[in-house]
């Protein structure tokens, strides 16, 4: 504040773009412990209530004409069913209540973070990873439960000559280990670079020489960024897809 405060005195601009990913508590400036109801749990449980509305009250009246909530649950049903037959096959249909849920909450906790004044929870690795970490401990035992030890054959490139088998194989195992780490970066990395840039061209708005231009700048950075949200929840959902496809047919 007193930084702040001095900038603004000596004429200058003073911002700080990640100020918006700190995690605080709703009530009172005290520390943030386990239990501490925060900026973050808030913003997590609007998304949850979202989804709720969306998928459970908005198709609670179900008509041949249908609302606008009623359309907007049947275009993510349709698209994400699309999703998981055509990239898992018919095996994987039946996962599919898992990964509609994960689309759903990804996608409006992308979009909620866009509204001013809130919280980007996918910003935070917090919540990307343990996403990521569900969806690679639960095709990881699915590929067991499925397959046996015929699961490993995922990591044997049987196509290759054999001596690079082994190579291959190390490569290949590092690789699926790698997964859940990239799958929780993608998604956090994007969405804190969006949010923050936003913020940079927002300080630069204060400058009356080129507030014209900052107002501009974060009009079209903002509608690249309601892109960002729905590309962003599209790719995980397809990754998730793409891991349980090798959990149900490893050799293909």
């Amino acid at each position: 504040m007193a930084t702040e405060a001095h900038g603004a005195e000596s004429g200058g601009l003073v911002f700080h773009p990640m100020d918006q990913f700190i995690v605080k508590p709703l009530f009172g400036d005290g520390p943030v412990g386990m239990f501490t109801l925060t900026n973050a749990t808030l913003w997590l449980a609007l998304t949850v209530l979202a989804v709720a509305a969306i998928m459970v009250l908005g198709t609670s009246r179900r008509a041949i004409v249908p609302t606008r909530s009623q359309s907007v649950g049947e275009l993510a049903y349709g698209f994400v069913y699309k999703m998981v037959e055509d990239v898992t096959g018919k095996d994987g249909v039946k996962y599919f209540p898992y990964i509609m849920t994960l689309f759903m909450f990804v996608v409006l906790a992308n979009f909620l973070g866009l509204l001013p004044m809130s919280f980007a929870t996918t910003s935070h690795f917090a919540v990307t990873v343990i996403l990521a970490m569900a969806v690679f401990l639960t095709v990881t035992i699915l590929g067991f439960i499925k397959n046996g030890t015929a699961f490993l054959g995922l990591f044997w490139v049987s196509s290759a000559p054999l001596a690079l088998r082994p190579v291959l194989a190390v490569i290949e195992l590092i690789s699926y280990f790698v997964r859940p780490v990239s799958h929780s970066i993608r998604l956090a990395g994007n969405v804190m670079a969006g949010h923050a840039v936003i913020k940079v061209f927002a300080g630069f708005a204060a400058l009356a020489a080129i507030s014209p231009l900052s107002i501009v700048a974060i009009s079209a950075m903002y509608g690249l960024e309601v892109m960002v949200a729905f590309i962003q929840a599209y790719v995980f959902t397809i990754l998730t897809c793409v891991y349980l496809k090798d959990a149900l047919h490893p050799g293909h």
